[in-house]
């Protein structure tokens, strides 16, 4: 295995707090030294009061474009149902050039039913919803070649579930970055699934970063497994970084 140092998200929740304290959030957390700023696609809350305070996805990482310097950005993750490929790849490459190269596409397929029943996309079912995934894919790989100015490098692309059929075939095939929810025994078999999809078309699955929730019960096994990119997560009302910092602090003692 090609080993990596470990790196340490932000999963920044936009829901239940003002856009002031979102913004001013974000830039503690680069102030502390995280590696990636992620929020999430959605159009409501996931937690607490259903219909409270909550802001759309990819206008924000636009605005954290601009308002970081340092820190990668992205969506954990993007819904593809949300937006025509060819459409999300010119936002990224957009993004991308904005942030000067900070970039991260989280993609996935959808899961949260009220976001499409509110705003008139169609649910359909999760196979359904990976094949058009997988539909996407391509496209946004071919877009971001035809416009101009092309992207500043070939952005990350990070596939966010644990389908063993559909999202980690994908995987293989496109991402730079997998994310899991799994705990350790799940992820551990799933690897070895992810593996051989990987040698199913020829390529080497130490190129994939592994990406996880980060969990202090079970962070050292997560690290023996593979994992570096680990993401704690906070929203509103009062975001609080004690967690963030704790993590900060086990990353620089390994990476160290």
């Amino acid at each position: 295995m090609i080993d990596r140092p470990i790196r340490i998200g932000l999963q920044l929740q936009p829901q239940h707090m003002d856009y002031a304290t979102i913004r001013r959030t974000a830039s503690e957390a680069e102030d502390l030294g995280v590696d990636v700023l992620f929020n999430w696609d959605h159009f409501y809350p996931l937690s607490g009061e259903p219909d409270g305070l909550h802001f759309e996805c990819w206008t924000m990482l636009a605005a954290w474009a601009e308002s970081t310097s340092r820190v990668e950005i992205g969506a954990l993750v993007s819904c593809n149902s949300y937006r025509n490929p060819d459409l999300l790849a010119d936002m990224a490459r957009t993004v991308d050039h904005i942030s000067e190269g900070r970039l991260i596409l989280g993609i996935g397929s959808g899961w949260f039913e009220r976001d499409y029943t509110e705003y008139g996309y169609e649910f359909g079912t999760a196979g359904g919803r990976l094949d058009d995934l997988a539909t996407a894919l391509p496209r946004i790989e071919s877009r971001w070649q035809k416009l101009n100015p092309k992207p500043t490098r070939d952005i990350p692309v990070l596939i966010g579930g644990g389908g063993e059929k559909k999202t980690l075939k994908l995987t293989a095939k496109h991402a730079n970055i997998w994310h899991s929810f799994s705990d350790p025994e799940t992820l551990e078999r799933k690897l070895g699934i992810l593996g051989q999809h990987c040698a199913d078309i020829g390529r080497d699955p130490n190129e994939i970063e592994i990406s996880v929730m980060g969990n202090t019960e079970n962070r050292d096994r997560m690290y023996e497994l593979g994992a570096r990119l680990f993401t704690v997560h906070t929203g509103g009302p009062n975001p609080d970084l004690t967690e963030l910092r704790e993590f900060l602090a086990w990353r620089d003692k390994l990476n160290a």
